[in-house]
């Protein structure tokens, strides 16, 4: 069962000075709208959408919640950030699952942390790189450790459609 999915923000405005005010392109909310709606489809509903409070990833993640159910709660975590740590997020993600065992859990954060969060869920070595709007999901227990289920980007689904 997929409980954990972690995706990167969609394509942003080229770096700027203050990196945590770029804003989603066009091409970046379209993205990230088709991987709400397919991850309507395809899961279901999250409880919880984590992220980061960067502009990009807030704005991606109000998309994401705009396909969830009215219970889902969207939450700043300040580490979330790009160079944030995934054993921080880690330590979060455990102690919600053990208040909350039926928890499902998006977080929006940025590379390099969403690589990282992947290995520290699932296995050593396993770093994906993602694409912008891209999203992988994870069947993961407390102490027990995760499994990646799949990796989904805008591109595989454009792929699927034709």
């Amino acid at each position: 069962m997929v409980n954990i999915v972690i995706m990167r923000h969609g394509e942003a405005e080229p770096l700027t000075e203050l990196d945590s005010q770029r804003q989603l392109t066009a091409m970046g909310r379209r993205e990230s709208l088709q991987m709400a709606q397919w991850l309507q489809n395809c899961y279901q509903p999250f409880t919880h959408i984590w992220l980061s409070p960067y502009l990009r990833t807030v704005q991606t993640a109000e998309i994401m919640l705009s396909k969830q159910g009215a219970d889902c709660q969207l939450t700043t975590q300040s580490q979330l950030v790009p160079d944030g740590s995934a054993g921080r997020m880690l330590t979060v993600i455990d102690a919600t699952l053990a208040e909350q065992p039926d928890a499902r859990i998006l977080l929006v954060s940025h590379m390099p942390l969403v690589s990282f969060l992947v290995e520290a869920l699932t296995q050593p070595g396993q770093t994906p790189v993602f694409n912008t709007a891209s999203l992988c999901c994870i069947d993961y227990q407390p102490a027990k450790g995760g499994r990646l289920l799949e990796k989904v980007a805008p591109h595989d689904l454009a792929l699927l459609s034709s």
